[in-house]
C-alpha cells in the first residue's frame, strides 16, 4: 500500500477511475498510468474502437483492468449514462473522475471563427467538463471521498490571438475547477486542473485548426512539448499531493507569471505575436 506525505492512501493507486477521451493522447496515458498503479479504469471515448485499443493495451501491459465505453461528452444524457455504467461496473461510486476529452481549434480571429466552430469547441471542451462535474460531483459527495481532474490548458490563461474558441473553453474549465475546489474545501474530495502548453498528441490532426497554425503547433510540440505519458504521471502525482493547479512545463509557468505581474505588457506582446503568426 502506498501513502502520501499526509499519511493517507494515494488516491491514484488502485483507483476506480473514469477517464473521458481515453482513446488517445493524454486520456490514453491517464488510463494506462492508472492501470499501472493497479486501478480499474473505464475508458470512455467518442470513438469506440480507440477506447477498445486502450483497453487492449491495459490488458497487455498492466495488472489493472480496463472497460471500453463509447461516450460523446457533449451529450448530457451520454454522461449521465456513463455515470450509471461506472457504478454498475465498479459496484459502487468511482474514486476518480478525469474529464479529459477535448478538441483543438484555432487559426482564425474573432469574427471569422463562425458559430458552428464555437458550438463545436465549447460543446466538447467546456460543456463536456461541465456535464462531467455536474453529474459526478453529487456521486462523490454522497460517497464522502474521491477526486476530480479536469484537463484545461495554458490557453485558459495565455489568451493567445487566433485561438479564441479554444481559449474561452479552457478558461471556463479553469474557472469551473477553481469554483468546485472552493465548494469542496473541507471535504475528502480533491480537485485538480491540468494546464499544459504543447503535448505530443494527435489533437492537431483531429481538430479544426488552419494549416498554418497546425504546422506551427506541431513544430512547437516537437521543440518544447512533453510526452502525454509524462504529463499524465505528473498530474496524477500532483493530485495525490492535493494540488489544485498542474502547470507541467516551463513555458506555461513563465506565461502564468508574466500575465499576472505585467498584464499590459503581456497583452501588447501577445498582439505582436499574433501579427507574426501565419494567417492560414
Amino acid at each position: 500500500m502506498i501513502f502520501n506525505l499526509f499519511g493517507g492512501r494515494k488516491r491514484t493507486t488502485d483507483a476506480k477511475a473514469v477517464v473521458t477521451g481515453a482513446g488517445s493522447g493524454i486520456g490514453r496515458s491517464f488510463a494506462l498510468e492508472l492501470a499501472r498503479r493497479g486501478g480499474e479504469v473505464i475508458c470512455a471515448d467518442i470513438d469506440a474502437d480507440r477506447a477498445a485499443e486502450t483497453v487492449g493495451l491495459i490488458d497487455r501491459l498492466w495488472t489493472g483492468k480496463g472497460h471500453a465505453v463509447q461516450c460523446d461528452v457533449s451529450d448530457r444524457s451520454a454522461i449521465e449514462l456513463l455515470a450509471k455504467q461506472a457504478q454498475d461496473v465498479f459496484g459502487g461510486p468511482p474514486t476518480l473522475v478525469i474529464n479529459n476529452a477535448g478538441v483543438g481549434i484555432g487559426g482564425k480571429p474573432v469574427g471569422d471563427i463562425g458559430f458552428d466552430d464555437w458550438d463545436w469547441a465549447l460543446g466538447i471542451n467546456l460543456w463536456g467538463v461541465v456535464y462531467g462535474c455536474e453529474v459526478f460531483t453529487p456521486i462523490l459527495r454522497k460517497a464522502g471521498r474521491g477526486g476530480i481532474i479536469n484537463v484545461a490548458s495554458a490557453a485558459g490563461f495565455a489568451a493567445a490571438p487566433s485561438m479564441a474558441a479554444y481559449n474561452v473553453s479552457k478558461a471556463g474549465v479553469m474557472s469551473l475547477s477553481e469554483t468546485l475546489a472552493a465548494e469542496l474545501d473541507g471535504t475528502d474530495i480533491t480537485v485538480t486542473v491540468l494546464c499544459p502548453t504543447f503535448v505530443k498528441t494527435n489533437v492537431f490532426q483531429d481538430g479544426r485548426i488552419t494549416p498554418g497554425s497546425m504546422n506551427l503547433s506541431q513544430q512547437l510540440a516537437r521543440w518544447t512539448g512533453l510526452s502525454a505519458d509524462n504529463v499524465a504521471a505528473r498530474t496524477l502525482n500532483a493530485h495525490d499531493d492535493g494540488r489544485l493547479y498542474v502547470v507541467p512545463q516551463l513555458d506555461a509557468t513563465v506565461i502564468w507569471h508574466l500575465k499576472r505581474h505585467f498584464p499590459s505588457l503581456y497583452v501588447r506582446g501577445a498582439g505582436l505575436l499574433g501579427r507574426l503568426l501565419p494567417e492560414n
